[in-house]
């Protein structure tokens, strides 16, 4: 644990947590390659001709925004609908991640909130929650907006969302999450963050991309909170 981990989490009021990455692989048992597929499929089969970048696309929520870029409303509906029963099915074989849990439970031992902000559908977060007896835990679920990819992160908008329904202030909040998404939108909505880097390449990525702290290991942050408490 650094000095630096402590000291901001001791400034902070709030923890905001991204879903998919420091609290579980949600597709650890339903691979996102093959929701991503499933989704390709379905538009084939509406008859859109798909694009040469996005055939090979393996990530749903990338098939997701393309889908938003053909200008077909009902088209989107049904992919978004696609991605919602494909992620209920996925949170039940969710793989969770290491001290993902205990980041949570010591988050809120030390007296702060806990949000999800998360670019996964809302149902398949308070799935999840519910079914590894973490839901008790969480004071709100900032999930995906339905068939508005636009607003996923990076875009603020989630951050903002969790934070007032914590009614903290977003700069007395800090932000923990896998990806450069979550930076870009921690930046834009003025809110601290720390990258947890679940993969070595993500390292250097991280620290270039301005996150506040990056670690390696969700561990860090709970024993950080822990001595909070």
């Amino acid at each position: 644990m650094s000095d630096d981990l402590g000291s901001l989490l001791a400034r902070s009021r709030a923890i905001l947590l991204d879903f998919d990455g420091p609290v579980c692989s949600i597709f650890g048992g339903y691979p996102a390659l093959q929701v991503a597929a499933e989704l390709l499929n379905l538009l084939e089969a509406r008859g859109v001709d798909l694009a040469d970048d996005i055939q090979s696309e393996t990530d749903p929520m990338e098939v997701l925004r393309w889908s938003a870029t053909l200008g077909k409303p009902e088209l989107l509906r049904e992919v978004e609908d696609g991605l919602c029963r494909a992620e209920l099915l996925a949170a039940k074989s969710a793989i969770p991640e290491r001290y993902g849990r205990e980041v949570i439970v010591a988050a809120r031992e030390s007296g702060r909130p806990v949000a999800i902000v998360s670019n996964n559908s809302a149902g398949a977060i308070e799935a999840y929650l519910a079914a590894h007896r973490l839901a008790g835990h969480i004071a709100y679920v900032a999930g995906r907006a339905y068939a508005r990819p636009e607003r996923m992160k990076p875009n603020p908008e989630p951050l903002w969302r969790a934070a007032t329904a914590l009614e903290v202030e977003p700069a007395a909040c800090v932000l923990i999450g896998d990806s450069l998404f979550d930076i870009e939108g921690a930046h834009a909505a003025g809110v601290p963050v720390i990258a947890y880097a679940n993969k070595p390449p993500k390292v250097q990525r991280f620290t270039d991309a301005g996150a506040d702290i990056v670690l390696t290991s969700m561990g860090d942050i709970a024993t950080a909170l822990l001595a909070l408490r």
